[in-house]
């Protein structure tokens, strides 16, 4: 098991290399794509978010998360997630997970469709308005 473990989660698998090679030799045609809708994605989630009351964010900077402070909800990130995942189905990541200075956030992605982000804003907003 060692020397599976080792080789699956430490090793590229060869097909994966050739696939990466090809990602950054080959067109780029869709990389410019999913720029844009990355982008669209990042604005319709902070946007609504920001139209949340008891909950504020900031337009990201990198990567495809958003960063929410829900300390007006006056609920921990541990239970802002917990309750949000347990009567809505919506799935975010304690702030308190990245470190003390994360405490009154929460961790959501904007990398999935925008009917998802959609949805999982209206499911938010009606678990907030329900505190």
């Amino acid at each position: 098991m060692v020397k599976l473990q080792e080789n699956v989660v430490s090793c590229v698998h060869t097909a994966t290399q050739f696939a990466a090679a090809e990602a950054l030799n080959g067109t780029q045609e869709y990389f410019e794509a999913m720029i844009l809708k990355y982008v669209a994605r990042r604005k319709l989630l902070v946007e609504g978010l920001n139209k949340i009351d008891k909950i504020s964010s900031i337009e990201p900077l990198g990567a495809f998360y958003a960063f929410a402070n829900i300390t007006g909800t006056g609920l921990s990130s541990v239970d802002f997630a917990e309750k949000l995942l347990d009567e809505k189905q919506v799935v975010v990541v304690p702030g308190s997970g990245f470190g003390s200075a994360g405490e009154g956030f929460v961790r959501l992605s904007y990398a999935t469709a925008e009917a998802n982000i959609t949805e999982g804003l209206k499911r938010i907003e009606e678990f907030v308005c329900g505190l």
